[in-house]
């Protein structure tokens, strides 16, 4: 983990963009005038023609993207994620989920990590929001790597996503030669004392707390689990069998996050 390549995953989304918009000619991208904040002004930049800010219009910006996926565009909309989860909410499912569109929602600022930006720009409910919608993918990346990957991987399925992004800097923890897949978690360690489930922004510090807890000979695993939804059970089962204790760690609500609803039901299958 490079903890001096320090960077916001919304900054790695911003560059991916334009870079993706240069080999796929059908990616369209919708800001509600956070352009700046989100990074989609970098793809603005590069293709003006192919952007649009459709002000502080959430909901507007969400049906619009619906209806250009319909003529074979791949709209990517983006804003903060209390704006489209919470404001948009109605437009995500019932214009975009229920009729299963190719829309790319990509929401930065999630969590409690955004600073000074306040209490009111906290989502802690994306997640169970988002998950709750049928038909609908779910990703939180952790860094820089991860993120380009995601951004470019979500524009090859067919279907809605909610990509999470963070406005908190954090490490680059993987390299360009490591292989990700939607719906299969990362594990990192072999140790059989713990396995810390994690997700997003919080994934560095469960390998900071792994690399501290070495040092007193508690040998445990950290799982990024990249994809909320479809979530990995295999991995899972996998390390619970293989451990003796499970912690999950999100930047979320424990009401309907990874822990209460995706880790919890995945563990009491090993039951049946």
């Amino acid at each position: 983990m490079n903890l001096e390549n320090l960077k916001a995953t919304r900054e790695s989304y911003g560059e991916k963009l334009a870079e993706l918009g240069e080999k796929n000619k059908d990616i369209v991208v919708l800001d509600a005038d956070l352009a700046g904040a989100t990074k989609t002004s970098v793809f603005a930049k590069k293709f003006p023609e192919r952007f649009f800010d459709m002000g502080i219009s959430e909901q507007d910006m969400m049906s619009t993207a619906a209806g250009l996926s319909t003529f074979g565009k791949i709209p990517y909309a983006s804003t903060f994620a209390m704006f489209a989860c919470g404001r948009a909410y109605d437009q995500i499912r019932n214009s975009i989920a229920y009729p299963n569109l190719n829309v790319k929602i990509c929401a930065s600022h999630a969590g409690i990590t955004v600073g000074e930006d306040g209490a009111t720009h906290q989502m802690i409910e994306d997640f169970g929001l988002m998950r709750g919608i049928p038909n609908m993918t779910v990703i939180c990346t952790s860094d820089d790597t991860q993120t380009k990957w995601a951004v470019e991987e979500i524009s090859k399925i067919n279907g809605p996503t909610y990509l999470r992004l963070c406005r908190l800097a954090t490490p680059t923890i993987y390299d360009e030669t490591q292989k990700f897949e939607i719906g299969k978690g990362i594990q990192i360690g072999e140790g059989t004392d713990a396995c810390i489930f994690a997700t997003g922004v919080v994934v560095p510090e469960a390998i900071k707390a792994k690399e501290e807890l070495e040092k007193e000979g508690i040998n445990i695993r950290v799982v990024d689990i990249h994809t909320i939804k479809p979530i990995d059970e295999e991995l899972i089962i996998k390390c619970a069998k293989e451990t003796k204790k499970l912690i999950s760690i999100e930047d979320h609500n424990i009401i309907g996050g990874l822990r209460k609803c995706n880790f919890r039901s995945t563990i009491r299958k090993m039951s049946y």
